[in-house]
């Protein structure tokens, strides 16, 4: 892969306090992550498993549990884990009534997600979901329309491999964000070289990006607290 065009995604963890208000401060955090990682497309998913899985600690285990948020590419599937320290029980999917208030949580989480299982270790207990992507490589990047036309215009550009002694890409993504730039220059001069306004073009631009950036995306509010645990 042309590594210009990497997206590095690195493993992070965030310690956390289960307690109810802690869910709607884990889900922004994670939707500013995936939009970091170039995954907003899978932000409303991905809110929802946390959503569950914390709630699902601070029901069962106790409010005021530590307990961590880990979150980490599984090849192209993005991997979220809850970590907590009770092993004992055990979450489990269970059949809901539709009308039930209970009991849907680990089924909204199988529904959204491409797999999911728990891991037991000496001293915790482990959570996990993987949610598919359309990545073709855990550093690739989305395969959108708007991306693709984009590459296309780029070709034109000086997008030269540069690295540092490490091998990171990250001097690759300043070579990638300064080709970027450029073409967005030239087209601004494209414009006013027609006789079109070009602080007007980029206004409108922007304005169309942030709402179709937005339909990809949902509101920082809390899905239902599910209750499903078998003990």
């Amino acid at each position: 892969m042309d590594c210009s065009a990497c997206m590095p995604r690195k493993p992070w963890k965030l310690p956390f306090v289960a307690e109810p208000e802690e869910v709607a401060a884990l889900r922004r955090v994670l939707r500013t992550h995936l939009g970091l990682w170039g995954l907003p497309e899978l932000t409303e998913a991905a809110q929802l498993c946390v959503s569950e899985l914390v709630s699902n600690v601070v029901t069962h285990v106790g409010r005021g549990t530590p307990a961590t948020l880990a979150v980490s590419m599984s090849g192209t599937r993005l991997r979220i884990e809850v970590h907590d320290p009770d092993a004992r029980a055990l979450p489990t999917l269970v059949e809901a009534a539709d009308d039930a208030e209970t009991g849907r949580g680990m089924a909204l989480v199988s529904a959204h997600s491409d797999r999911w299982g728990v891991q037991l270790q000496l001293d915790r207990k482990v959570t996990w979901v993987e949610l598919a992507t359309a990545l073709r490589a855990p550093d690739g990047h989305s395969r959108s329309v708007h991306v693709a036309r984009a590459e296309n215009v780029l070709r034109g550009y000086d997008m030269r491999q540069v690295t540092d002694p490490t091998g990171s890409s990250r001097l690759n993504a300043v070579v990638a964000e300064a080709a970027v730039i450029m073409a967005i220059t030239d087209l601004l001069h494209w414009l006013r070289a027609h006789g079109r306004d070009a602080d007007e073009a980029l206004e409108q631009a922007q304005v169309q990006f942030e709402a179709e950036a937005a339909r990809s995306a949902i509101g920082d509010g809390c899905v239902p607290i599910g209750r499903d645990w078998n003990f």
